[in-house]
């Protein structure tokens, strides 16, 4: 695992974190988001900046469209696909 900010590899043995902390924030939009700070970075800002939420576009009937503007039922029917690379 690796520090949100810095990169920093962090060590985790079993379910304890050797240099670093696991926050979780509330996001804006609802839900949470776990992330991982390593201590020198935790220890400047205990926040979580920059976040943006990624946004997945997929093709119904023609349009490209962000998915989390489908349908619940499309949106189970996307989230049960299996992709390929070829």
């Amino acid at each position: 695992m690796k520090c949100y900010d810095c990169k920093k590899e962090i060590i985790i043995d079993g379910e304890e974190i050797k240099n670093g902390k696991q926050l979780k924030y509330s996001l804006p939009g609802g839900g949470e988001k776990m992330i991982l700070k390593c201590d020198d970075c935790f220890s400047k800002d205990q926040s979580l900046r920059n976040y943006q939420e990624t946004e997945v576009y997929s093709r119904v009937v023609g349009y490209l469209r962000p998915v989390s503007q489908w349908n619940e039922g499309k949106q189970q029917e996307f989230n049960q696909r299996k992709t390929f690379k070829v």
